[in-house]
């Protein structure tokens, strides 16, 4: 039953709070060198400011050394969790020293002179410097590490050796996030029974095998990201999208993107669009269908927004709805503090770099990623893995995000280029995939989800998509979690939660909260209903996968995935 949000302002401050870049875009070093260098400058030009921080900070110290510090770690800094950084005088000393000085960086961020923009590039960059200062980086700053250490008798300083030699020589010199060796596509992962009847050059089509005696006439088709794999979507059993799909009766294709390499480098926003639409054609011939719901998250759902905007260009009306899943259209500097960080020259930069290599390879948008959040996907490895000598968690959505694809220079060119034209900002004048995009001539019903804590692409930017379209039925749901949990948050787990509000989504996030209602458990039924209501009536299931002109031509999850 749903019931009023306990707090919306704890909602509205716990997206607030979440830091985004759009790792599509990057971060150019000559950008981050120029805000250090802009940081020195400041700190030059307004000396009182500087020595007033510095007293203060002088001041602090004093207290440390005397033992009448009352600084403390935040409770849910889980980096001074050992016992040893309140009973033993040194490491005391050493963890207050560490937050006087955060604690001065921030109060000197608070007090000069710069514009808004300037002050969330600098708070950016100087928190990055000084999460890499925190005494428990190091070895002899950690005290669970020499704890480990003595109680191995050295034995995990080797394996943490160890441990970074694998990642210097088979990770791209990136720390690892997970134990892969538990997981094996197509025998715990990505399960589902399926078939692909469709292979072109740059995509797979995998028809889902039906698992009730009924389904409904209109199909689903799924429209991954082009920059991880498509299993995300049928993850293990218990998580997988697809199983819940068919399970309730949908009738459920997946697109499944080739991993490109150089050779596939002129392969554009245009070409996956017209994949989709060749897709479009093959599940309608295999169905009978002249309708297909579709759906898209993250990147594919840039890909799919544009996909829609051409079909009602060409007056085409298949789609009879679409959901979009943690997915910006027109991002904002000011969506996050990392997001002021992208300038003219970053992208520049960026275009210039890809187009060079022919693609942006998957390390690399993986250390983007990384680096939006380095203590927990960067600081937080380097003590477990290195420090501490285990092993990384093995943990399945992370084994998925480090199975990393490449995106191709074109692909790349033209996702800088909507940032820089903001096509839906300006619908009707920008040409995107052949066409003058505009998502006013879109009409179908939209389905559309956030999460409350994504630091990828955080809720509120996700929000205005409830604006870009001239859909007249808009759904927009919040769920109570980050980036990929969002979208995986099947039935089942006791602490979930989502918020939806009445009527057509008002102009503003803001304005949406207030009459946003907390609901307890998955969004999933919510959509199979929604999707339900808006794929026809109900018919025998097909006794077989494909027709004569699609016949299937290997199992799920088909051959790119392991590309």
């Amino acid at each position: 039953m749903a019931k009023k949000a306990d707090s919306a302002k704890g909602v509205e401050l716990q997206g607030e709070a979440s830091v985004a870049l759009n790792p599509l875009v990057g971060l150019a070093r000559e950008d981050f060198l120029g805000t250090v260098g802009m940081m020195l400058r400041t700190t030059m030009t307004q000396p009182g400011v500087t020595l007033k921080v510095a007293s203060d900070f002088a001041s602090e110290v004093g207290n440390i050394l005397t033992n009448q510090s009352e600084l403390r770690p935040d409770a849910k800094d889980k980096r001074f969790g050992d016992p040893a950084w309140q009973q033993n005088p040194l490491y005391k000393w050493s963890m207050q020293y560490y937050l006087a000085a955060e604690r001065g960086v921030k109060q000197w961020l608070d007090a000069v002179e710069m514009d808004e923009l300037e002050r969330t590039r600098v708070r950016f960059i100087a928190g990055m410097i000084v999460d890499s200062l925190a005494p428990t980086n190091t070895l002899i700053g950690n005290p669970s590490a020499i704890k480990k250490a003595m109680e191995t008798g050295g034995q995990s300083l080797l394996r943490g050796l160890q441990n970074a030699y694998v990642d210097l020589t088979q990770n791209d010199g990136i720390v690892s996030q997970v134990d892969k060796r538990p997981f094996k596509v197509g025998e715990n992962l990505a399960t589902t029974p399926g078939s692909v009847i469709l292979r072109e050059p740059i995509m797979e089509l995998i028809q889902y095998h039906p698992a009730t005696e009924k389904v409904h006439e209109i199909p689903l088709l799924i429209i991954p990201p082009q920059i991880n794999k498509a299993y995300i979507n049928d993850l293990t059993p218990e998580k997988s999208m697809m199983r819940f799909q068919v399970m309730n009766g949908m009738q459920t294709f997946l697109i499944s993107w080739r991993n490109p390499t150089i050779e596939h480098r002129d392969w554009g926003l245009e070409t996956y669009v017209d994949a989709i639409i060749q897709a479009i054609d093959t599940v309608c011939a295999v169905t009978g269908s002249d309708k297909v719901n579709v759906s898209g998250a993250c990147s594919g759902g840039i890909t799919t927004a544009t996909l829609l905007s051409k079909l009602a260009a060409r007056g085409d009306t298949r789609v009879n709805s679409a959901t979009f899943m943690v997915c910006v259209l027109n991002p904002k500097n000011d969506d996050s503090d990392a997001g002021a960080l992208v300038s003219e020259h970053g992208l520049a930069l960026a275009r210039k770099r890809s187009a060079e290599k022919g693609i942006l390879e998957g390390s690399s948008l993986a250390r983007t990623f990384a680096w939006l959040r380095p203590n927990d996907l960067v600081w937080n490895y380097v003590v477990n893995n290195y420090l501490h000598g285990e092993d990384p968690p093995a943990f399945d959505i992370l084994f998925w995000n480090n199975d990393a694809t490449n995106l191709t220079g074109a692909l790349h060119g033209d996702y800088l280029s909507l940032y820089e034209t903001q096509p839906f900002e300006h619908q009707g004048e920008v040409t995107v995939a052949g066409h003058k995009l505009d998502g006013r001539n879109v009409t179908c019903d939209l389905f559309i989800l956030g999460g409350v804590t994504d630091h990828i692409t955080p809720w509120k930017a996700c929000y205005r998509t409830t604006q870009l379209f001239g859909s007249k039925n808009v759904e927009f749901i919040l769920s109570q979690s980050g980036h990929i949990q969002a979208i995986l948050n099947p039935p089942g787990n006791p602490k979930a939660k989502y918020y939806r509000a009445d009527g057509f989504p008002p102009p503003t996030p803001d304005a949406w909260l207030k009459t946003a209602k907390e609901v307890a458990g998955s969004w999933w039924p919510l959509w199979i209903e929604w999707l339900k209501a808006r794929a026809g009536a109900e018919k025998p299931a097909p006794k077989t996968i494909g027709n004569k002109a699609f016949k299937p031509v290997g199992p799920a999850p088909g051959e790119y995935v392991f590309g």
